[in-house]
């Protein structure tokens, strides 16, 4: 005897039959969302002179100087060869420097400079606007909501706790 599925499971398999497969993909929502809102604020980074992968350095170092580079990558979302030669790039403009660890000489982490850590203020200031921004084109709540799922869903993935 063949069983019905219930008619809720009908439904959305239908509704999954209607609907276009890319535009309601969760992968390519999270992506195409987050490439677009970045670009609006990628713009004011090159407007302070810096490119992207160094923004990036100069937020994970605002949050905690003196990381090493194999965390320092993982955190900015790229490989640790590309990030040496970006730290270096940064280290010859004054923004960072290398200094050995205190506890193991073999270990080097990267600081902010003076000069780094005023650029870093700034752009996280400035980040901070932008973020408001695009979160107050949400209705009411909308935006803390979102930031919820996101750190559940990234939680979950990462394995990470909060």
């Amino acid at each position: 005897m063949k069983m019905d599925r219930p008619p809720h499971l009908k439904d959305l398999e239908e509704d999954a039959e209607k609907q276009p497969f890319l535009p309601n993909y969760l992968l390519f929502l999270l992506a195409s969302t987050s490439a677009a809102a970045s670009a609006e604020f990628h713009a004011t980074v090159r407007e302070h002179g810096l490119r992207v992968p160094e923004w990036r350095v100069l937020a994970c170092l605002h949050d905690e100087d003196g990381q090493m580079v194999t965390r320092l990558a993982g955190l900015a979302l790229m490989e640790q060869s590309r990030l040496t030669r970006i730290i270096d790039q940064m280290d010859a403009r004054g923004l960072v420097e290398r200094r050995s660890d205190a506890l193991d000489r073999r270990r080097v982490r990267v600081h902010l400079t003076g000069d780094g850590r005023i650029l870093a203020e700034e752009m996280v200031q400035r980040a901070a606007e932008h973020e408001a921004a695009l979160l107050s084109r949400l209705p009411d709540g909308k935006g803390n909501e979102l930031r919820r799922l996101l750190k559940e869903v990234y939680r979950q993935f990462s394995g990470e706790a909060d």
